[in-house]
């Protein structure tokens, strides 16, 4: 047993130990205090040129990075307390609701020049991307003056100067929107699933180089659906009829496509590989046919390898078809489904990448749909892009979005990441206006 004394130099002792910690920790937490988070200034609507009915005035939710038609939160970018927000951040944070939803819509646009439709939407509804539709054989120059005239219609009223990225169809043999003087004749992919792979990739690079020098910087291709077989591809009417597949299996499909999507990117085009998850076992075409499923296709499916082989050799982008696959998603089509889009495509596959629909105004299959129903069940489901090839109907379509914005916070912050995504791959490919 202690004496008393020394006892009570213990007790002394162990006090000041106690305050001494005390005091420390407590200065320890005042040194480690950061600042407070800071509320960015909401956009307001009420200057908005065209603003949906009902929108003017209204406060524009702040940008959000949450899972839903954009990046996930593990891989969006997000403004820090110890970085500067990226310069897509700050355009997000200055654009009205009516703004970002143009951001996430691409819009058809006649190829031999604009008509009022397209005009209007560009304007009104400030919409950011364009798809070059229909078929021209005047040569690059007349593409390019029309580009150029397109481009011309990104003003500060309209997407804050935010370029557009300009898509068309360039596949080759059947589907090849852009020919004449300064656009090769691309072979049908049949025929190009006949080169040896990297020849192809030689090769796409100067059709890519073409697209570019006419100012189309997104490409919609390649196909990566596999027909089962020569003796089925007649019967596949989206596909094998026109013989826009590669081959007949997963393995050739997927060295050919992607050595397209490589050319392409080596001259600075962008590719969405199509049709995910496949429309190669199908018959009818879901463009003028409602209806059409593949009751064969799964979810770990051997024919996914070719979009598997694309995202893994970072494809861009992936288009997503408008077919219902019952053994994946009885419930809802691709361009609809939670589980095709985020569980296969964003999960299983790991794509980080743009999601675009494949046209989800004229095709017959979704015309059951009601077009303001359209876009905004797409980005619910974990799209990115919408692609209406009809202006006419756009209105439409951009309205359902924006008014479901307005009504619902959750789906305000599903656009606002589907914008970010959208305005950081324009940020990487120099399409934002400089600060």
């Amino acid at each position: 047993m202690a004496h008393p004394r020394t006892r009570t130099w213990i007790v002394a002792a162990a006090g000041i130990i106690v305050g001494l910690a005390l005091a420390s920790a407590v200065l320890v937490r005042l040194l480690s205090q950061e600042p407070g988070p800071t509320t960015p200034p909401a956009a307001s609507a009420s200057g908005s040129p065209g603003a949906s009915a009902g929108g003017s005035g209204e406060t524009t939710p702040a940008p959000s990075t949450e899972a839903g038609g954009g990046p996930t939160p593990s891989s969006a970018p997000s403004v820090s307390q110890t970085s500067a927000p990226s310069r897509a951040q700050q355009i997000l944070a200055s654009m009205t609701l009516e703004q970002r939803v143009g951001q996430v819509m691409m819009v058809g646009t006649p190829v031999t020049g604009a008509d009022a439709a397209s005009l209007d939407a560009l304007r009104r509804l400030h919409i950011g991307n364009v798809f070059l539709k229909g078929r021209t054989t005047a040569g690059a120059a007349a593409v390019s003056a029309v580009v150029a005239a397109l481009k011309a219609e990104a003003t500060p009223g309209a997407t804050l100067g935010v370029g557009q990225f300009v898509a068309t169809d360039q596949e080759g043999g059947n589907v090849q929107i852009l020919r004449g003087p300064g656009f090769s004749d691309i072979p049908a992919a049949i025929d190009q699933g006949a080169m040896d792979p990297a020849a192809l990739r030689a090769a796409a690079r100067t059709w890519g180089r073409e697209l570019a020098a006419a100012g189309v910087n997104v490409n919609l291709a390649p196909v990566l659906d596999t027909v089962p077989s020569a003796e089925f591809a007649p019967s596949n009417a989206p596909i094998g009829k026109w013989g826009r597949e590669y081959a007949y299996s997963p393995e050739a499909v997927a060295s050919h496509g992607v050595a397209f999507a490589q050319g392409m990117a080596d001259a600075g085009v962008a590719t969405a590989p199509k049709h995910f998850p496949g429309l190669g076992r199908v018959t009818a075409n879901t463009d003028v046919s409602a209806g059409v499923a593949d009751p064969v296709t799964g979810r770990h499916d051997p024919y996914l390898a070719p979009f598997s082989a694309a995202v893994h050799a970072g494809a861009p982008w992936a288009m997503i078809s408008n077919a219902r696959y019952p053994a994946i998603d009885g419930a809802n089509d691709a361009v609809f489904s939670p589980t095709v889009i985020q569980g296969m495509l964003r999960g299983d596959l790991g794509f980080r990448g743009i999601v675009v629909s494949d046209d989800i105004c004229d095709a017959a299959q979704l015309a059951s749909v009601p077009p303001e129903g359209r876009g905004s069940g797409f980005l619910a489901a974990g799209g990115t892009v919408a692609l209406c090839t009809n202006q006419n109907l756009a209105p439409r379509v951009w309205a359902g979005i924006a008014e479901r914005a307005k009504a619902d916070p959750a789906f305000a912050r599903t656009v606002d990441a589907a914008a970010l995504a959208v305005l950081t791959a324009k940020e990487s490919a120099g399409l934002l206006p400089r600060g």
